[in-house]
């Protein structure tokens, strides 16, 4: 009888044991598992103090060059601003626009693994954020020049960690970060001819933390910090003679071929505060 029976109580026990295990899937670790959510929120994109536009005089691609006139003068003696000119001089239009922050919006896939009270897991965002970096220079003629970098679309594959107090997790995270760019250049000078080169693509990285609660087995809301910093590849405007007259001072002799100018800092950096909300499988 025995015999018979072991089987029996051995079935009848693996069967009560299987529902406790879901259980412990669900309600101890409720951070496990593929999840698809979203975020919405602002890019504080702030000025770079002291940030300026560099030029290279003899073309030889080293810049920090000085542009001078026929006189020896310095022809950028008016200065420079880190936003767009709203004038041809500093006191033209008022101060310089400032860089734009701008709202933001991803959509991003994740996997999580709990074990106890810690989470670690993997999650890929993309979106958009149209903020936008300013840089500007002024001439003795008088003329301004101003470069914009504007983000189009943005992207990260980030790594995840954090302690889980029940159903509220705290995480840190941190990881790669791509952004394709918008990068263009304008000028109130009509004498010269400018040409622009330069690739759209810029990587770097992003890190940050935020704070995760579920408000049910399946849906989560969140809020999220991230200080994101990419390098953009060099965007460089050519400047040749055009109409302007042999002593103009990008193409003043010995180098009448002309001078190449760029922005200063080639890092475009910014901080993101945002809301998210995931749904968990």
């Amino acid at each position: 009888m025995r015999t018979i029976l072991s089987p029996i109580v051995a079935t009848i026990a693996l069967m009560a044991a299987v529902p406790a295990f879901g259980q412990e899937t669900t309600e101890d670790r409720p951070f496990s598992g593929l999840y698809v959510g979203g975020s919405v929120g602002y890019d504080f994109q702030g000025n770079d103090a002291g940030e300026r536009i560099s030029f290279d005089r003899n073309l030889d691609g080293t810049f920090g060059d000085n542009v001078a006139t026929s006189t020896g003068a310095n022809a950028f003696g008016p200065g420079f601003c880190d936003g767009r000119a709203q004038g041809i001089t500093p006191g033209a239009g008022g101060p310089c626009e400032n860089d734009r922050s701008r709202v933001s919006f991803a959509g991003r896939v994740g996997f999580d693994i709990q074990r106890g009270n810690i989470v670690f897991g993997a999650v890929g965002e993309a979106g958009t954020s149209r903020i936008v970096d300013y840089v500007s220079a002024y001439s003795t003629t008088p003329a301004s020049y101003s470069l914009s970098t504007r983000i189009d679309w943005n992207a990260s594959v980030r790594a995840r960690a954090g302690y889980a107090a029940d159903t509220t997790l705290f995480y840190v995270t941190g990881g790669g970060a791509y952004a394709n760019l918008d990068q263009r250049f304008e000028t109130s000078n009509t004498a010269n001819t400018f040409t622009a080169r330069g690739k759209d693509d810029a990587w770097g990285y992003t890190a940050g933390g935020g704070i995760e609660q579920k408000l049910g087995t399946n849906f989560s809301v969140g809020l999220e910090y991230l200080w994101t910093d990419l390098k953009a590849k060099d965007y460089v405007v050519r400047v040749e003679r055009g109409s302007a007259p042999a002593t103009n001072p990008f193409v003043l002799a010995p180098n009448t071929a002309g001078t190449d100018l760029r922005r200063s800092g080639d890092h475009l950096r910014f901080h993101s505060a945002r809301v998210t909300a995931a749904f968990r499988f």
